[in-house]
């Protein structure tokens, strides 16, 4: 089967690389987003799918508006591919090229089809504390995310996993959920579902707003914000930009789901429970772990923050580093 493949991000590279070991598939080029300037000395930064796609000598087009740009969509059209494959691309397909593959072109989306349309799917889903999501693979049509359903697989979340590891679980099952999808669409062996569009829900881009905490909520809600957003979630200490990067939530409806080592907080519940603090104040310095600060409703350990300027570290290193006391107030990000 020849395939183009659409793609920019990490979360898309599996799928290439799954793709380029099958025997049952040729990749013809590769679609991607323009070099973006990052990081030190602001270079241009290939995105890691190029990467790939260079390493194995395939053509990379990387216009800026696929849809626009005459050249591109003229070798679109001549590569007379079976099927496209479209992975966390970036960019919208216009009907012209959704109509130039003899399969049709086909998207592995991370959740459960409708929920979560849209751009980040796997942030939204953690921020709103789900306890599963999944890869759901598609017929694209003109709509975002709105195309008729191939084939879905289905994980559970745990507590502690933030965006980065629950994106790399997906990215595999998404990788191994498409071949599926592709051989079996060949096959004529699936039944295209529509979405039911009454139930869908939206993930959108995500903002810089969106990083601020405010230690006002509850400690499960800000612990979501943080997973879900990670690692750009911001609070302030000392009238400073604090990261924070990794929480728990304590209490009796998390003992179960934590590790060991946080599991040893619930001797001293207790006490911690009745502690009567302002949102953001330092309650306990749990040994080892970290600051315990009380939020709008319960409390959330700091396992791991980044000061400013700083490289990351323990929420244990961080209260010895900087002399964190009790009753000290974080502030609420900026």
């Amino acid at each position: 089967m020849k395939i183009v493949f659409f793609g920019t991000p990490r979360f898309a590279v599996p799928s290439l690389k799954y793709l380029l070991a099958h025997p049952a598939f040729q990749v013809l080029a590769v679609v991607t987003q323009p070099d973006k300037r990052r990081g030190p000395g602001n270079q241009l930064t290939a995105s890691p799918v190029k990467e790939v796609a260079l390493a194995h000598h395939l053509p990379v087009w990387q216009p800026r508006s696929v849809k626009r740009d005459a050249d591109t969509l003229n070798k679109l059209r001549e590569t007379g591919a079976d099927a496209f494959v479209v992975v966390a691309y970036g960019q919208i397909l216009s009907q012209e090229i959704l109509d130039m593959p003899r399969l049709g072109c086909v998207n592995a989306h991370g959740s459960i089809l409708p929920k979560y349309r849209g751009a980040a799917p796997i942030q939204w889903s953690l921020y709103h504390g789900e306890t599963e999501t999944g890869i759901t693979t598609m017929l694209m049509d003109a709509g975002m995310d709105t195309g008729p359903a191939l084939l879905e697989a289905r994980t559970s979340i745990s507590l502690l996993e933030n965006f980065y590891d629950l994106g790399a679980r997906l990215a595999d099952l998404g990788a191994d959920l498409l071949i599926e999808t592709l051989l079996k669409l060949e096959q004529s062996a699936i039944q295209p579902i529509p979405q039911n569009n009454a139930e869908a829900t939206y993930a959108p881009l995500i903002k810089k707003e969106d990083y601020r905490l405010d230690w006002r909520r509850d400690a499960i809600a800000l612990h979501n914000q943080i997973r879900g957003f990670y690692p750009h979630c911001t609070a302030t200490f000392r009238n400073a930009p604090l990261k924070i990067m990794a929480t728990a939530p304590l209490g009796p409806a998390y003992w179960v789901d934590l590790p060991l080592e946080i599991q040893a907080l619930e001797k001293d519940w207790s006490f911690l429970e009745k502690c009567a603090a302002q949102p953001g104040e330092i309650v306990h310095l749990a040994r080892g772990l970290g600051p315990v600060v009380q939020t709008g409703n319960g409390l959330l350990l700091l396992r791991e923050v980044q000061l400013s300027g700083k490289r990351p570290q323990s929420g244990w290193d961080f209260g010895n580093g900087s002399r964190v006391a009790i009753g000290e107030v974080l502030g609420n990000g900026a």
